[in-house]
């Protein structure tokens, strides 16, 4: 008689958005994870499949929100269903696979993963730095008030690698705006973490 594993697998997102200078911490929240797609983006990986499927990108956008007359933030729910779930409106993206010739600064964008021997979970490890010239076309200074701004990022998610371009939404998170300039360095550190259902650890 066969015997049936009947634990399961958990998985949660977490992320960090600071500045890498002053230490000064915008966003520190839990996000929301695509299952479908991320079980299509963890197959094709452990199955070394020329489709892709590991983490390759990390999505910023500047739709996740809408800010009333009286500066009422109201916040969208994050896209974790759907195949072709996206972002709202991404603006732009930054590859962390530190192997890709793509990828202009490995040192500091970069994907590692995280265990500890005798523990039932294990961390990927995702860190992106928005250095002060990145993205072209920001504003100068942090003071604008302009919230609908190309760079006033609201939401992110990390994507997956395709070779036909059919990348796949794995993560997604609504936040509170917060303005890409100039005058600032951004760092975000995003990290999921994938474990038994037996004896869970936030992340």
């Amino acid at each position: 008689m066969q015997t049936k594993d009947q634990t399961g697998i958990h998985i949660e997102g977490h992320i960090k958005i600071y500045d890498p200078i002053s230490a000064e911490v915008y966003i520190n929240k839990r996000n929301a994870i695509h299952y479908e797609n991320i079980s299509i983006a963890m197959a094709q990986s452990l199955a070394n499949s020329v489709a892709g499927g590991f983490i390759y990108q990390m999505a910023f956008g500047n739709g996740g929100t809408a800010i009333d007359p009286t500066g009422i933030v109201s916040y969208l729910t994050p896209n974790s269903s759907g195949a072709n779930a996206s972002l709202y409106n991404q603006t732009y993206s930054k590859v962390v696979d530190e192997r890709s010739s793509t990828n202009t600064d490995p040192t500091r964008n970069f994907t590692e993963v995280r265990h500890t021997t005798g523990t039932n979970y294990s961390d990927i490890f995702v860190t992106c730095l928005l250095d002060y010239g990145e993205p072209s076309g920001q504003t100068a200074f942090d003071t604008t008030t302009d919230n609908s701004s190309t760079f006033t990022f609201d939401e992110l998610g990390l994507v997956s690698y395709s070779p036909t371009g059919q990348s796949l939404l794995l993560t997604h998170v609504i936040f509170h705006p917060v303005l890409k300039s100039l005058n600032r360095l951004i760092q975000i550190d995003y990290t999921v973490r994938i474990q038994s259902l037996t004896g869970l650890v936030g992340v």
